[in-house]
């Protein structure tokens, strides 16, 4: 299972890569797995605001249908709009081209309830 280092993760199991005040946000590998193939992505609209910790979209998936959980309050920035026509890049490239969503942070402080990768891996083990 791929759990990158350089990223930090929910305990609901999206991940985020932090550039300056902008996080872009996805589902890990561990949680599409989980989910089997994803069939439709319901995203977030550019300009929504964004709470953290609470549901900002859904993944639908053949198994099931799970919340995306925004890790930060901010307001959203750029959506993958590649997943409404190929949401099984989330299947595919988890960590890249299945990427989700970018929040312009609000509370960079919020960051301190994320994981590490190392703290993921247990949670997950």
């Amino acid at each position: 299972m791929n759990i990158p280092e350089n990223l930090l993760y929910t305990k609901e199991h999206e991940w985020v890569a932090l550039e300056g005040d902008v996080a872009t946000v996805g589902i890990t590998d561990y949680a599409q797995g989980e989910l089997g193939d994803i069939v439709f992505v319901e995203l977030p609209k550019k300009g929504d605001a964004t709470a953290a910790m609470t549901s900002c979209g859904s993944i639908e998936a053949v198994k099931a249908v799970a919340d995306i959980n925004a890790p930060f309050s901010g307001e959203v920035t750029e959506v993958n709009s590649g997943l409404e026509s190929d949401p099984q890049l989330i299947n595919q490239d988890p960590y890249g081209q299945g990427w989700m969503l970018k929040i312009k942070l609000t509370d960079i402080q919020e960051k301190d309830q994320l994981l590490s990768s190392d703290a993921y891996k247990e949670l997950i083990a």
